[in-house]
């Protein structure tokens, strides 16, 4: 398939530190370039890719995240490229969407179907964007608790989980004494939770991650007092070899979030490194994390400090291979094969790509009961 990959308009493919979205698009890309795909990457100046890169804007915006201009911009340029060309040889199948809300909502103004990924949590306001302009384009969400807060429209939605290249991470069986936490210094990540965490359990913490415009109030006043360079260390946002090896020297990660976490990449990332995941039951953690496999899954600050306890409980092989198994490259790109031929075939175009799966796109997992958290 001829694939336009739209990437948001803030920053590089890959990202050159934080960035989950983009970190995903650059695998999607390279893992159907090797399927034999040709994909066009629409993103901001110096991104790269295997794919063919294509930039609209002239810089890239990391510190306006969000803001509609830059969005708005991006989406009808790249719109008016794909436009340009439906009618000749290279003329796209299919639009892949990974931008906030702009090309969802003006889909229906472009012929060429439009995949749509679901990378946010849904809010009051993105139920009432969802409602209306969700039957633009095909759906796809990262997770099932995602979807399972979605309008009733979109409960029948294929879910595809975030991928992860397990070769790119090395397995660490000789982590050090320390936890980890990484991420966004936000509240709702709980940075100043995991600190509660670590000091109930006496186990020295590393802090990693970026303090992002609006986030410095909280830093200063939740965060940099108890970073004393011993029990409490701040490292900064990595990237690169340098995040590879702080997830390996860390004993566990710690995910004390308090929001509707769509996926929670951070997660699987440790996992590779065969570092287990304590993580409250917020959104999708329940969905990546396997109680006593590969981390476990609790309810508060004082069960995370008694489940630190409980670490050599867990074979950090085992859990680097259960992982690679839910959450490797390869069965996110068999899953987005799949929505594309389904897209492509609902637009009215032939099924010249192959049999749609029935048994994965639109698939819902069956209820289950979550297992007790260590120390209940």
């Amino acid at each position: 398939m001829r694939i336009a990959m739209l990437a948001p308009p803030w920053i590089p493919v890959p990202a050159p530190g934080y960035g989950g979205t983009e970190e995903v698009i650059r695998l999607l890309c390279r893992g159907l370039v090797a399927r034999d795909h040709e994909v066009t990457l629409f993103a901001p100046p110096s991104s790269s890719s295997t794919a063919t890169v294509r930039t609209v804007l002239e810089d890239a915006h990391p510190d306006e995240i969000e803001r509609a201009r830059w969005e708005v911009d991006h989406v009808a340029r790249v719109f008016a490229a794909i436009d340009r060309e439906r009618h000749g040889p290279d003329a796209f199948d299919i639009v892949h969407d990974h931008c906030g809300f702009t090309a969802l909502a003006m889909a229906d103004r472009l012929s060429t179907p439009l995949v749509h990924t679901l990378h946010g949590p849904f809010d009051e306001d993105a139920l009432g964007f969802y409602r209306e302009h969700a039957h633009k384009g095909t759906i796809v969400a990262i997770s099932h608790a995602q979807l399972d807060d979605a309008p009733a429209a979109l409960h029948d939605a294929a879910v595809v989980h975030n991928p992860l290249d397990f070769d790119e991470w090395e397995l660490s069986t000789a982590p050090g004494e320390h936890v980890l936490w990484i991420g966004r210094m936000s509240p709702v990540k709980g940075p100043h939770r995991a600190i509660q965490a670590a000091r109930e359990a006496g186990v020295a913490l590393v802090l990693a991650g970026p303090v992002q415009p609006g986030q410095e109030e909280f830093f200063a006043r939740e965060v940099e007092p108890a970073i004393d360079g011993d029990r409490v260390r701040y490292v900064g946002e990595l990237g690169g070899a340098d995040k590879v090896k702080a997830y390996g020297e860390a004993r566990a990660l710690l995910m004390p979030i308090r929001w509707a976490e769509p996926f929670g990449l951070v997660m699987t990332e440790a996992m590779a490194c065969g570092t287990p995941v304590i993580a409250f039951a917020e959104g999708a953690a329940p969905e990546v994390v396997t109680d006593g496999v590969t981390g476990w899954i609790v309810d508060d600050e004082h069960e995370m400090a008694t489940a630190l306890g409980r670490l050599d409980e867990i074979d950090r092989a085992a859990c680097r291979e259960h992982a690679r198994r839910a959450f490797g490259l390869q069965a996110a790109l068999d899953g987005y094969e799949d929505v594309y031929v389904h897209a492509a075939a609902s637009a009215g175009r032939p099924r010249r790509f192959g049999r749609l799966p029935a048994s994965r796109v639109g698939s819902r997992r069956p209820p289950h009961a979550r297992p007790a958290a260590p120390g209940r």
